[in-house]
């Protein structure tokens, strides 16, 4: 793969975890750099699934759309990613389905 590619794909993935937790970055072990970024892309995508409520499954859906859109269909990532929208789609519903609260006093 692409050296600038995967740099592209780990800025991506890296930010998308500084946004959404107050975590240090995972350690990465040794090994292949495809597996490694493709591993904390998962960690990421779980991390955002894990996150999200009725209010945020909408911006979750898009961010993690915006990571993998543009990879093949086999991709491990973006399968990840296709099966969770499922799941958001769901949460975001059923915020849609209750009923606004007043605003407290």
């Amino acid at each position: 793969m692409d050296p600038a590619a995967l740099r592209n794909r780990l800025v991506m993935a890296t930010s998308m975890w500084r946004e959404n937790t107050d975590e240090p970055l995972p350690r990465m072990p040794p090994g292949d750099p495809v597996e490694q970024i493709e591993t904390f892309e998962l960690r990421v995508v779980e991390l955002l699934f894990a996150v999200a409520t009725a209010q945020t499954a909408r911006r979750v859906a898009d961010q993690t759309w915006d990571l993998v859109h543009d990879r093949a269909e086999t991709d491990p990532v973006k399968g990840r990613v296709v099966e969770g929208h499922e799941a958001l789609a769901k949460l975001a519903a059923e915020g849609a389905a209750e009923p606004e609260q007043p605003p407290s006093e």
